[in-house]
């Protein structure tokens, strides 16, 4: 009886224990499909973020391509409409010059129409004349006595015409004696000292070791002065001397006043070259308004505006056939104020006149037009009268409207005319020079030129953001035929076009 009860406990245990264990396994097999499932879930989401990122490192790829391919058919587009540009250009310059032909063909054709047209009028006249004989040789006495007096008639106007020129003749000559006479009083009373302007500058050194600071290690020294002033600097044999060559006044006393000031501190490098410049060319514009003051105090004109008087400074650093332009207008105004004296014309619009009958000189570089004309709207600008205005306008004119604007022409001529006054040749020196600048800043992206070595040499700076490395092989080559078509000179002239980038950072 123990027994069965106890083998019935054991199969209960047993059973107990299937079920038990049949349970505990149900249940961990439910958390675990419930962990693989999460884990399936976070696989599952790690792999759609990874595609999107990869999408959108493909998107962003995608569109850097397209816009490096849009950026290159822009840039191929832009050099196809630079080439067709280019094309239509030389076309339109083939068509022009076709077009010249045609004109001097055509003209020529006119030319010898009109030869012949003359030849055929000759041969009419002649044959006309020799009708005209044959019908004279046929005359009645009545038709000869005629035309006997009428020729007789003829002479006798010819004889009265003459006494009638001798009687001017004399006249005038006893009217240019008294102005003669004139001139010669008014010429006593005006002496003025004059010096011939030179193309160099002296600058003397404390000894021949500073000839070698200032060219510097390999040139760059002294190739830094003459770009930056557009003179050239002259080391030779003489002795503790350079001297500086450049034919503009301004320019040859900036680089003199640098270099002496980088002399005197002894610091020559391109860096303090630029300060010294730059400090030479503020000095420069103090020196010009002192010059201007200075030349209204010898004329005894006062109420000007400060800045046409700065203007009227800039004439000491200008010249005309080697004579200084300044001296010549105070000169020129000192003559007119006598000669007005003489002739009872207006002396303080006289005098005036004459100081500024060439203010136009002073800017004739940076503006187009003639000097008279710019003189005009210079003084015009400045609130100047319109008689004073009108005399630097007319005073080249072949017969001035006002008397005081023929005071100054004569002034003017009389100055000009004296012997040792001016030089020809030099002026048309300088007159080359100025034209040879000219050629080069007339083309796009030329910030500024200088004729260097006597014209032997043209260097041209430009602005690096117009012109770029390769385009500067093409302007030296433009500069260069320009030069050969417009210009007659000896020799060669060597065109050097400079680009130079500068970048400047500050370190804090």
């Amino acid at each position: 009886m123990d027994s069965l009860i106890v083998i019935g406990i054991l199969f209960l245990g047993v059973g107990f224990g299937v079920a038990l264990g049949y349970y505990l396994r149900k249940i961990w097999a439910i958390r675990r499909k419930d962990t693989i499932e999460a884990r399936i879930e976070v696989i599952i989401s790690e792999a759609r973020a990874k595609q999107k990122h990869i999408l959108l490192e493909a998107n962003d790829k995608a569109l850097k391509i397209i816009e490096s391919a849009k950026n290159e058919a822009r840039q191929i587009q832009s050099e196809l409409m630079h080439s067709q540009k280019l094309l239509e250009k030389r076309q339109a310059l083939y068509d022009q010059k076709i077009l010249d032909l045609e004109t001097k063909e055509k003209q020529l054709v006119e030319k010898v129409n009109k030869i012949n047209s003359i030849k055929d009028e000759i041969s009419k006249i002649k044959e006309e004349q020799f009708a005209k004989l044959e019908k004279i040789a046929a005359l009645s006495k009545d038709e000869a006595r005629e035309i006997l007096l009428g020729r007789v008639e003829k002479d006798m106007q010819e004889i009265l015409f003459e006494r009638i020129r001798k009687l001017e003749n004399t006249m005038s000559d006893e009217l240019e004696q008294k102005a003669k006479d004139m001139l010669t009083i008014v010429i006593q009373r005006c002496a003025t000292s004059h010096a011939a302007e030179i193309t160099t500058s002296v600058v003397n050194l404390p000894s021949d070791e500073m000839k070698g600071r200032i060219i510097g290690k390999e040139g760059r020294n002294i190739r830094t002065i003459e770009q930056l002033t557009g003179t050239e600097i002259i080391v030779d044999d003489t002795p503790e001397t350079i001297t500086v060559s450049g034919f503009s006044p301004i320019r040859r006393q900036v680089a003199k006043v640098a270099l002496e000031k980088l002399i005197s501190d002894g610091r020559i490098h391109p860096g303090r070259i630029e300060e010294a410049i730059e400090s030479a060319k503020k000095e420069l514009a103090i020196e010009i308004k002192k010059a201007g003051e200075e030349a209204l105090y010898e004329t005894a004109i006062t109420g000007l505006d400060p800045k046409l008087v700065q203007i009227l400074g800039r004439l000491k650093y200008r010249t005309s056939y080697g004579q200084n332009i300044l001296q010549h207008s105070i000169e020129v105004s000192f003559l007119s104020t006598l000669l007005a004296q003489n002739l009872g014309a207006d002396v303080a619009i006289a005098k005036r006149g004459g100081l500024f009958h060439d203010i136009g000189k002073a800017v004739d570089h940076e503006v187009q037009g003639g000097h008279p004309q710019i003189g005009y709207d210079i003084l015009k600008k400045f609130n100047v009268s319109e008689e004073i205005a009108y005399i630097a306008k007319g005073h080249h004119e072949d017969m001035p409207k006002t008397l005081e604007a023929i005071i100054v022409k004569v002034a003017d001529a009389i100055s000009g005319a004296r012997p040792g006054a001016r030089k020809d040749t030099y002026e048309k020196y300088l007159h080359r020079l100025d034209e040879l600048e000219k050629i080069a800043t007339q083309f796009q992206g030329v910030e500024k030129s200088y004729a260097i070595q006597a014209g032997r040499e043209l260097r041209v700076f430009v602005t690096p953001k117009d012109v770029d490395d390769i385009q500067v092989y093409k302007l030296a080559k433009d500069i260069a035929k320009k030069i050969e078509e417009e210009l007659r000179y000896p020799g060669e002239i060597r065109v050097t076009v400079i680009r130079e980038t500068r970048v400047i950072e500050f370190a804090r």
